[in-house]
């Protein structure tokens, strides 16, 4: 009887400890994943739901002037000297540009495309384009760099003035 008793306790606890240990593993929840096994520089960089996109808090504010009134699309200054706006049909305004461009001393033109309603010109030792576009209603003719952007140079400037003098009446 004392064998059967010595093993009962003994046995017991080990049992015990053993049903606990195997209920209370992580081997049976654990997460079955290849990322976790991968080194940290091969693992998906991971951003957070608040950084993958910039801030739009400031998106909408209007920039204010000098004055502290806030500027409107109205009270925006008319001439920009790389640009100005022209009445007429696209196509028609780009042939007399075309034609204005020739006539214009100093002005090389490059080659030009219809389509775009582009001409790339060289003057005064700078290369850009003179676009016609059409925004809605009105036409533009604007000098560009390749990017779309405005030239940087005097060159682009005078020749829009001249271009302007020429095509508005």
């Amino acid at each position: 009887m004392y064998r059967t008793s010595h093993v009962y306790k003994v046995a017991a606890p080990l049992a015990a400890v053993l049903l606990m240990s195997s209920v209370t593993g992580c081997h049976w929840f654990k997460k079955k994943s290849d990322l976790y096994t991968q080194s940290a520089e091969a693992r998906p960089l991971e951003v957070p739901p608040d950084l993958d996109r910039p801030s739009v808090e400031r998106a909408m504010n209007l920039p204010e002037t000098s004055a502290g009134k806030v500027v409107t699309a109205s009270a925006q200054p008319a001439a920009n000297p790389t640009s100005f706006a022209v009445v007429g049909e696209r196509d028609a305004v780009f042939a007399k540009l075309g034609e204005v461009l020739a006539a214009t001393s100093g002005v090389r033109i490059a080659s030009k495309a219809e389509i775009l309603g582009t001409y790339d010109v060289d003057y005064q030792d700078s290369k850009f384009l003179v676009r016609v576009t059409k925004a809605g209603d009105k036409l533009y003719v604007a000098a560009v760099d390749p990017r779309g952007l405005p030239p940087s140079g005097e060159a682009a400037g005078k020749l829009i003035v001249l271009l302007k003098a020429a095509l508005v009446p």
